[in-house]
Parts: C-alpha cells; structure tokens; sequence
C-alpha cells in the first residue's frame, strides 16, 4: 500500500506542496473506475522529479493517492473554485476533457470517508509542517506545484502559457514574492493570475498577516514530458532547461523569509 501523504523535512523557510503526483488508488476505489479513468491522465506527471533536488533545504509534503479519487487541492465542503467556469470538483466525476471515469459514482457517505482517509491526512500533515516552518523562521512559505496539459478546451481556449503562476489576485502573499516570482519567469512563456489563480490549498494557506505565504506554479506538460498523452514520459532535455528557471524562482522566494520574518516581528 503506498502511503496517503509523504513528508520530506527541510530546515529552510518553503514548503512544497504536491497534491497530485500520487498514483495509487485503493482496490475498491479503483474498481468503480472506467477504463479511460484507470488511464489517470489528469496526473501532475513527473513534478516529484521535475523538482528534485533543486532547493535542498524546502520541505516536500506528497500525496499519494489520486486526485481522481479526492482531490486534496480542492475545498473540503466541495465549494467551487472558479464559479461559472468548467472545473473539477472535490471528486471529480469527468476527466479534464469532460469524459465521465466512472462506472459507479461515489455518494455523499463514500465522499465523506474518503475526505476523512485521504484529504484530511494530507492537509493535516501540510499544516503540520507549515507551523513547524513558521515557528523556525518567524513567516513559512508554501510553494504548490502542479501541471496540467497545454491544450484542454474543455477549461481554456488556445494554448495555455508555459508557467503559470497564481496567488489569488495578489492576496495569499506578500508582493515581494509575487514580484520575485515574476522577475524569475520573465524570461518564459508566463502569466500572473491568468487561468489558474491558485487552488484550495494556496487560498487557505495564503494569510500572509499571520506569517504564512502561499503561491502556486500550475506548468505546462509541454516544458517536461515527451508527449501529452500516454505514457506521458519525462523528457530530460526539456526538464535541463527548465530547472533552472524553477531553481532561481525558489531560491528567490526562499530568500525573502529573513526579511519577511522581520517586518512581520515589528
């Protein structure tokens, strides 16, 4: 059984957030799947690897289960996070083409259990370690990585830009790291708030009065993968040049916390 949520502990200021990269599926679960939603195609393919390594001292919280299953980076009371746009709820009933991956729906009582065995875990281990963080270094800020397909016209038009980053309009951060984050990316095909704002987990843990800030990078499978479809297979020779880009934007980000911590401490 793999585990519901892995934590790898850093000393530094930044928590990164994978609510998607997770794979596994309970056998009961997995059997009420249809065969295009066994495919599990709405994968963050490769992130874990896409960021190994590249800020040593940032703390990793993982899920492993599938966000087909129950999304951890959608609100817990199945709330909406873009009303009146095309989206995925907290379990999603349609893949991001809007092709149904059930053969039998979960009800409300099988929603429930699942928040309870799976959603819950993961942000309580997530809280965990963003206290922890903040405690050590006076502000704690999380970093949620995800990855989507460039084309799904089912959520938007065209070609999505290759990094997209979200922090709710400017209001779950500080504006140093969003102007940190900006100057960065600014060298790539990028977006500040564009489709994606940011998901449940960055707007819940965007309180920067209380010391915590939040910003999500929603990329491109385009900047990493081989194809967008099937087996969805890491490309190195793409991943070499845009680790670099995601290198200097943590490292950025990472070093404004003394600062932060500060001016929050005054």
């Amino acid at each position: 059984m793999t585990q519901v949520v892995t934590v790898e502990r850093g000393d530094g200021p930044l928590v990164l957030g994978m609510p998607h990269v997770g794979t596994w599926l309970p056998p009961e679960i997995l059997a009420d799947l249809n065969d295009r939603g066994r495919g599990l195609d709405d994968t963050d393919w490769h992130i874990e690897r896409l960021y190994a390594g590249l800020l040593p001292a940032a703390t990793v919280v993982r899920a492993g289960f599938h966000r087909y299953g129950i999304d951890a980076n959608r609100d817990p009371t199945g709330e909406s996070l873009y009303p009146g746009q095309n989206t995925t709820g907290l379990v999603p009933l349609t893949d991001f083409d809007a092709n149904p991956i059930w053969t039998r729906a979960p009800d409300s009582a099988e929603i429930e259990r699942r928040r309870q065995l799976f959603h819950a875990p993961y942000h309580a281990a997530l809280a965990a370690e963003m206290h922890r963080v903040r405690d050590r270094h006076g502000v704690a800020i999380l970093y949620d990585c995800h990855s989507i397909r460039s084309h799904i016209p089912f959520l938007f038009n065209g070609k999505l830009p290759d990094l997209n980053v979200g922090t709710a309009h400017g209001t779950t951060c500080a504006p140093e790291i969003e102007a940190a984050a900006m100057q960065a990316v600014g060298g790539t095909d990028h977006v500040l708030n564009g489709r994606f704002v940011g998901g449940w987990t960055t707007r819940h843990w965007g309180r920067p009065a209380e010391g915590f800030h939040a910003i999500q990078m929603e990329l491109a499978q385009s900047t990493h993968l081989v194809s967008e479809t099937q087996p969805f297979a890491y490309d190195p020779a793409k991943a070499a040049k845009l680790r670099p880009v995601l290198k200097d934007l943590l490292e950025a980000i990472a070093g404004l916390a003394p600062a932060l911590a500060k001016g929050r401490a005054q």
